[in-house]
């Protein structure tokens, strides 16, 4: 039980690793969890919309994808380009102790590998978290997700992530609150 407590203190110290891409837009802030929580409610709204997905495998991915950065840290784009961060050691360390270990490398790596149904739409939940987050700041004022959005738009690996993120793009994102519902 100790190896799974740690593991409980490991998955909350994402709430305090900031998504170190914010910074070169000079505004917006969210941790890690922030991001994971959003990517795993777009997982969820993809295991309603395609049938054929396994949705628990779905949510497992997106709730576990970023998991390694509690050991490596979120690096962003321009980081990347001169760090290069040892993920494989990271599951290693991460998962070894755990009773259930094997089966949360298995889904990181599955994840990783962007290979199955799941992985792809856990791929596009995990982009779409940032468009969301790119087009509410976009609404509130900032200019900069503008030069953003069609980078993001590009990694998205399946259509119906291309029509959800076309349709967020399309959409103000205060609009759901202003809506009038009958009643």
């Amino acid at each position: 039980m100790k190896a799974v407590a740690n593991l409980l203190f490991e998955a909350r110290m994402l709430k305090d690793i900031p998504r170190s891409g914010f910074h070169f837009l000079g505004s917006g802030d969210e941790s890690v969890a922030d991001h994971s929580f959003i990517a795993t409610f777009i997982g969820y709204v993809f295991s309603q919309m395609v049938a054929e997905a396994d949705g628990l495998k779905l949510l497992q991915m997106c709730l576990i994808h970023d998991l390694t950065e509690a050991r490596t840290g979120d690096l962003n784009y321009v980081q990347k380009k001169y760090l290069s961060v040892d993920e494989a050691q990271a599951i290693v360390d991460l998962t070894e102790d755990v009773p259930f270990g094997k089966g949360l490398a298995d889904l990181i790596e599955e994840f990783n590998a962007a290979e199955t149904l799941e992985a792809q739409l856990a791929h596009d939940a995990d982009q779409l978290a940032l468009i969301v987050e790119l087009k509410a700041l976009h609404d509130a004022g900032n200019r900069g997700p503008k030069a953003w959005l069609p980078h993001v738009m590009a990694r998205l690996r399946t259509d119906v992530g291309r029509k959800l993120a076309k349709q967020v793009l399309d959409t103000s994102s205060d609009e759901w609150w202003f809506e009038e519902k009958a009643g």
